[in-house]
């Protein structure tokens, strides 16, 4: 690495609660299974702003935050598996593993250079911008996440004749275009609601049908619809609103009703998913908080097969797009502040991100 290329400027969390502030750093040097990214781009999610005023997922101070980056690869471990495509120069997208390393400063996406282990690092085709590629890693993983959580096998192939249909209730956010897209890819028929103002977007993505949540009578048109169409629905993800109208949906058009039925809840709606920890199959139907695997080996596993086997391919045949749209926050890293202060706003169906 070149002398002038040994410092960084990164966006340090000071304490909890605090704002971020600006500052050089040493650039760190990647171990064996791990790559040092140039960053571009790096895509707000509300898990920094939890992180930012709560301290989740952060052990100490000063921490860097941040998971969704997209950039070049500037330096890699010798561990790396070549057949990856991961070399030096490659543009990239990446899950910056600050989460799970609780904050260290090496491994934060709000800086100029980040380390990532390789697993967490995938390929961006010329016809993805960095800005749009930074879209990408927490929303397809969480996708994906939801999709174990609730027990379907990630080679599921459902064919049209099948007709099984999958709710998507919040289908206009980053993880519900991103879960809309991949439940699409198994075959499922997907029912799916968002404002109406999203509808025509939603719908090019590959939505079947497509229902208002603020209709009173959503419930009742979802059971109709799916009803006439032939459909009957086993399967839920809730990306964004609450667990009670899912589970009434789902309820009124399970299949098999000997075996049980699942929702997967994306929100931290911790209150209604108690009563789920108490009677884990009340009304049929298994409600679950959206988890990755927890054993090691196993994520990683996990993690290789949604990033470097499914959403590469995917990318490189033009089969998933990036669902959002996308607001530039100006400012570079000293932008991402009044980014985060925005996103605490409630922002629909738009993704923020900061250009490096």
């Amino acid at each position: 690495m070149p002398s002038s290329s040994k410092n960084h400027s990164a966006a340090f969390l000071p304490s909890k609660g605090s704002k971020l502030i600006i500052a050089e750093r040493p650039t760190p040097l990647p171990g064996p299974d791990e790559v040092l990214i140039d960053v571009k781009a790096i895509a707000l999610n509300p898990l920094d702003n939890a992180s930012q005023s709560m301290g989740i997922a952060v052990k100490s101070y000063p921490a860097i935050i941040g998971s969704d980056i997209a950039g070049v690869i500037l330096l890699k471990g010798d561990s790396v598996p070549n057949h990856l495509g991961l070399s030096i120069g490659k543009r990239v997208a990446a899950f910056a593993v600050a989460f799970f390393k609780q904050g260290a400063p090496d491994y934060g996406g709000f800086q100029r250079r980040v380390i990532v282990p390789y697993h967490y690092v995938f390929g961006l085709p010329d016809s993805i911008s960095f800005k749009e590629g930074a879209l990408l890693p927490m929303a397809v993983s969480t996708a994906f996440a939801g999709l174990y959580t609730a027990g379907l096998p990630l080679s599921t192939n459902h064919a049209p004749e099948d007709k099984k249909g999958f709710l998507l209730w919040g289908a206009a956010g980053s993880v519900g275009s991103a879960t809309l897209q991949v439940a699409k890819s198994m075959g499922f028929y997907i029912y799916a609601t968002a404002s109406a103002k999203h509808h025509y977007h939603l719908k090019t993505l590959g939505a079947y049908r497509l229902f208002d949540y603020n209709d009173r009578n959503v419930i009742n048109d979802i059971v109709n619809t799916a009803k006439a169409d032939g459909v009957t629905i086993d399967i839920g993800y809730l990306a964004a609103g609450g667990i009670s109208p899912c589970v009434s949906v789902i309820e009124k058009l399970r299949g098999d009703t000997s075996k049980q039925a699942n929702l997967a809840c994306a929100p931290p709606a911790f209150f209604e998913l108690a009563w789920w920890w108490i009677f884990p199959t009340w009304r049929g139907i298994s409600v679950k908080f959206v988890s990755p695997p927890s054993d090691q080996e196993e994520l990683h596993k996990f993690i290789r097969f949604v990033f470097q086997d499914w959403l590469t391919t995917k990318l490189e045949k033009g089969e998933f797009i990036p669902g959002s749209k996308i607001k530039v926050i100006p400012g570079s890293l000293e932008g991402i502040q009044a980014g985060l202060d925005e996103l605490k706003q409630n922002v629909s169906g738009i993704k923020l991100v900061v250009e490096l």
